[in-house]
């Protein structure tokens, strides 16, 4: 039994009592990454902690792996994969595109999953009964955009700096070759493509908890996520979501090609 959308709203509630009231404030950052940057702030882990409790509390026989507080009961055949956080720089840059992301898997499959924007007051959420978004108390249905090739595509990427040198040729190869390309929106990309306002993604080095609430987003709307080499993206890596079947096969291929 996969739980109500109810259950999502109360998640995305007790993280925004964490998080709004340390946006656009002065907050502490700590760096995980000795070799580079990769912050973390008191609104990242508190977060964490008040959604680990409510689904510990609701959901106790469930397995839980959290960016910031570890993982449990990974073997369990549900799993919630949580991201209080995802897009911590935007977070503290002041910038509203950053979101709470929160999926369930059920036997390693990505089930449900939402992206909660507290400062702007949208929350996406797709399902087995599809995918939509409230915005000013309003329920809108999401529907990725169709019939646009790759020399038409919007596209987005985090940032160019996240390819690693063997990578960066081919996300080159897609970024010389679309209509628009874009940096920056971390999650909120992923939701623009579920809504039919950007037509790809492609990102590298992402982890579970970056991709598992947004994966059911993108699907229950019409699109396509996997990894580069066309594989379930439940694990994250190198990935890329499109607005359609023929859109991800075209960007798979120029992620692919040799030259």
């Amino acid at each position: 039994m996969l739980p109500e959308i109810a259950f999502f709203d109360a998640i995305a509630e007790v993280a925004a009592a964490e998080t709004l009231p340390r946006f656009r404030m002065s907050v502490s950052v700590d760096n995980k990454h000795a070799g580079g940057f990769d912050p973390v702030t008191e609104a990242d882990r508190e977060a964490e902690r008040a959604i680990r409790r409510l689904i510990s509390e609701q959901y106790p026989e469930h397995g839980i792996l959290g960016e910031e507080h570890g993982d449990v009961g990974l073997d369990r055949d549900h799993v919630w994969v949580i991201d209080p956080i995802d897009g911590t720089r935007a977070f503290i840059s002041g910038l509203p595109v950053w979101g709470t992301l929160v999926g369930l898997y059920h036997n390693g499959r990505a089930v449900m999953g939402m992206m909660d924007q507290p400062f702007t007051g949208e929350r996406f959420i797709g399902s087995p009964e599809g995918a939509f978004v409230r915005r000013n108390g309003q329920t809108t249905p999401l529907q990725t955009r169709k019939g646009v090739s790759l020399e038409q595509a919007i596209m987005m990427t985090t940032s160019p700096s996240i390819f690693p040198k063997d990578l960066e040729p081919a996300y080159k190869r897609v970024e010389n070759n679309v209509q628009l390309a874009r940096y920056g929106c971390d999650c909120y990309a992923y939701a623009m493509v579920a809504a039919g306002h950007v037509d790809m993604v492609v990102e590298a080095g992402l982890k579970a908890y970056d991709v598992g609430g947004l994966i059911p987003l993108v699907e229950q709307a019409g699109g396509v996520m996997t990894t580069w080499s066309g594989a379930r993206p439940e694990q994250g890596g190198s990935i890329v979501a499109s607005g359609s079947p023929a859109l991800h096969e075209a960007a798979l291929e120029m992620l692919n090609r040799t030259e």
